[in-house]
């Protein structure tokens, strides 16, 4: 079983949200997985989802190891704190986690290119762990333009796309809402490996479970 990364189209897609149906969901088929939140910024309730959905007994810290107070991007809130994103905290959490379970799903920080530090982005620290990527797109209007600049950054990074989860982020759809898987088929090769409706609170992770084996 390979470990993956979850990165989204923008922030506030539902990238905590599917990650923690997905960890909850291997889990439920007998696979020892755990969530992994290498930044946080402002809160640290997305790495409290991450670990309320996977196994007990991990730290906040354990799970989220370098966390900023001020909600913006990395960069920013470190230099703010008169401080820099501890890479080597990140690698040696990752590491911890990925020696003790069977699966590390690592939940990314904002968009693919959310500057993490001096002349670095998200993207590049996850070009440096070679892992492959799920992308979560938050289902509205301009979706389709943010996951095809995502999907060609993460390919140009020469990282694998193990596929597409949809999110519809409101109740109620719009053309935008009903078009928009068919256009990001058409217009990429990467796979749709689900569609949740919104507040869905199972997700079938069959065809993810047969792209990480």
């Amino acid at each position: 079983m390979r470990n993956f990364i979850v990165t989204g189209t923008d922030t506030e897609v539902g990238k905590t949200y599917v990650s923690c149906l997905i960890v909850k969901g291997l889990r439920e088929k007998g696979i020892n997985a755990t969530g992994f939140k290498p930044v946080a910024c402002g809160d640290r309730q997305d790495a409290r989802h991450l670990r309320e959905a996977g196994p007990d007994g991990l730290t906040l810290d354990q799970l989220n190891p370098v966390f900023l107070k001020n909600a913006t991007c990395p960069y920013v809130a470190a230099r703010l704190e008169n401080t820099q994103v501890d890479e080597e905290a990140i690698r040696r959490g990752y590491d911890a986690l990925a020696a003790a379970y069977e699966c590390v799903l690592v939940e990314g920080v904002g968009g693919w290119e959310v500057p993490i530090g001096p002349g670095r982005n998200f993207s590049d620290l996850a070009a440096d762990y070679r892992l492959p990527v799920l992308l979560v797109i938050g289902n509205k209007l301009g979706a389709i333009n943010h996951a095809l600049l995502t999907l060609n950054a993460i390919k140009a990074r020469g990282l694998e796309c193990l596929g597409i989860v949809f999110n519809n982020v409101k109740d109620e759809w719009d053309t935008a809402c009903v078009t928009n898987r068919s256009m990001v088929e058409e217009f990429s090769d990467a796979p749709i490996l689900g569609e949740l409706i919104h507040g869905q609170d199972f997700m079938d992770i069959d065809a993810l479970l047969e792209r990480l084996r």
